[in-house]
């Protein structure tokens, strides 16, 4: 998702300035791994998935696969849904292919099942349907939102990690953020952030922020208790989670009540750590968020300068990419100003 070119790094179109930092991965992860477990066994039928994902005529296999996910024996229907998240996953031709032969409302409705091992197998298969963007909005369309969220809630560690993912890509078509977001999604992405595993933590917080891009989405996150996590994922240097936790904060800070959240759980030393010891990226997006809490706000100004903010701020100013020279000069010019001065901060482009 993210890009690098020496230049200028991206994700999901939003620019984020000129970085001459070799990074060790992009901000986002792609959230498109399958994680699964493969067949047991190297049965009958996983061999004739694998002569099929070598055919270039799987057809005929999709067609059964589909009409077996609608079987009465749950047995079959793991097999046949492992088989199609399988074929979805090795080979993109059929995940349209798979789409069009009828997989998408049976294997929502395997999302909802009691029994967990067919509802991950569901998920996934959604998952990798979901990775080619004709399917999106079908998948969407067909009822899935609500499936994903229960599976966020009640499913095993794969299905929830994979529930990220699969509504992350169905996200990503601007009128189903709403949808998700008032599905209750939100608060369980809040809680595999601050309680998954590391693969969890990132899909979480790569799902959040596409969805908090939404001003409503933003309430919620902050409603759920986002900043706790952020903050301490940000303040962990070793998580690789310090640029994904910055990110996802940068675009929340544009509403007044994430800002005092943030003050609140103790971002501010955290943000003051990142410009002196962070990377190029992490210091131009900690500068930015420090700007957007102390433009308007003398008491913010004071806590961020009793931080000992000013020393690296300075070498920032010498030293850092052009934007957070900008910015990192006007934060300066922000926390000089005389404490009983004129509250009305000089204006500042503070985007990220």
């Amino acid at each position: 998702m993210g890009t690098e070119n020496g230049a200028n790094y991206t994700y999901m179109g939003r620019s984020f300035g000129n970085s001459s930092v070799n990074d060790d991965s992009s901000a986002f992860s792609d959230c498109n791994s399958d994680r699964s477990g493969e067949f047991p066994s190297a049965s009958s039928e996983s061999r004739r998935l694998l002569l099929a994902c070598a055919s270039e005529n799987s057809d005929d296999l999709i067609r059964q696969l589909v009409l077996d996910l609608e079987s009465c024996s749950i047995d079959e229907q793991k097999q046949a849904a492992m088989e199609i998240r399988l074929l979805a996953k090795n080979r993109p031709e059929n995940r349209l292919k798979i789409a069009k032969a009828g997989a998408i409302k049976p294997l929502i409705t395997l999302i909802s099942s009691s029994d967990y091992q067919l509802q991950e197998y569901g998920v996934t298969a959604i998952l990798n349907l979901s990775l080619c963007d004709e399917n999106k909005e079908a998948i969407a369309s067909s009822g899935a939102i609500k499936p994903l969220v229960r599976a966020l809630r009640t499913g095993t560690s794969t299905a929830k990690e994979n529930a990220a993912c699969a509504l992350l890509r169905l996200s990503q078509v601007e009128k189903n953020k709403v949808a998700i977001g008032r599905s209750g999604a939100i608060p369980l992405l809040v809680n595999l952030l601050e309680s998954g595993g590391i693969r969890g933590k990132k899909d979480a917080a790569t799902a959040l922020y596409s969805l908090c891009s939404v001003k409503e989405n933003k309430s919620r996150a902050v409603q759920a208790g986002i900043m706790k996590p952020l903050v301490e994922l940000m303040a962990d240097f070793g998580s690789s989670m310090v640029d994904k936790s910055a990110f996802v904060l940068s675009l929340l800070i544009t509403i007044q009540e994430a800002r005092i959240a943030l003050v609140e759980e103790g971002g501010i030393p955290v943000l003051v750590e990142i410009i002196e010891v962070g990377s190029q990226r992490q210091k131009e997006i900690a500068v930015a968020i420090l700007l957007q809490i102390c433009e308007d706000n003398l008491m913010h100004r004071a806590m961020v300068a009793r931080e000992g903010a000013i020393p690296p701020l300075v070498a920032l100013s010498q030293s850092g990419t052009n934007r957070a020279k900008q910015k990192a000069e006007t934060l300066i010019d922000l926390l000089r100003q005389p404490r009983s001065g004129n509250a009305a901060a000089r204006t500042a482009d503070v985007s990220v």
